[in-house]
C-alpha cells in the first residue's frame, strides 16, 4: 500500500488516496482531509463522519448513502448539501475509510 504524508504523518492509502488503515485516522486528519477537499466541517459533518466510522468498524464495509440516511438519520438531500456532488465518496474520505463499492 502506498504511505503518503498528511499533516506530517505518513499514512497508508490507496492508489485514490482513501485511508487503508482504520486506526491512523483521527479527527485533526479529517479536517486536513476536508480542507483538501473543499469541506468546511460542521457539527451535522461529524454526526454523519461519526456514523460513517462506526458503521464501518461494526459492518465491515463503507456504508452506502442510503445506510447513512435510513440508518443514521440524515436525510438524502441533506448529504449532498453536506458533501456536494459526491457524497459518499467525499464523506468515506474524511472519516478515514475506503471508498463505498459501487462509487466511481
Amino acid at each position: 500500500m502506498p504511505v503518503t504524508t498528511i499533516n506530517g504523518r505518513e499514512i497508508h492509502v490507496d492508489d485514490e488516496g482513501f485511508l487503508t488503515e482504520y486506526d491512523e485516522w483521527d479527527e485533526d486528519l479529517a479536517k486536513v482531509l476536508a480542507a483538501n477537499i473543499s469541506v468546511d466541517l460542521t457539527d451535522d459533518h461529524w454526526a454523519v463522519i461519526k456514523f460513517v466510522r462506526d458503521d464501518y468498524k461494526a459492518q465491515g464495509e463503507t456504508p452506502t448513502i442510503r445506510r447513512v440516511s435510513t440508518a443514521g438519520g440524515t436525510d438524502t438531500k441533506k448529504l449532498f448539501q453536506l458533501f456536494p456532488k459526491k457524497p459518499a465518496k467525499k464523506m468515506s474520505y474524511i472519516a478515514g475509510v475506503p471508498k463505498p463499492h459501487g462509487c466511481v
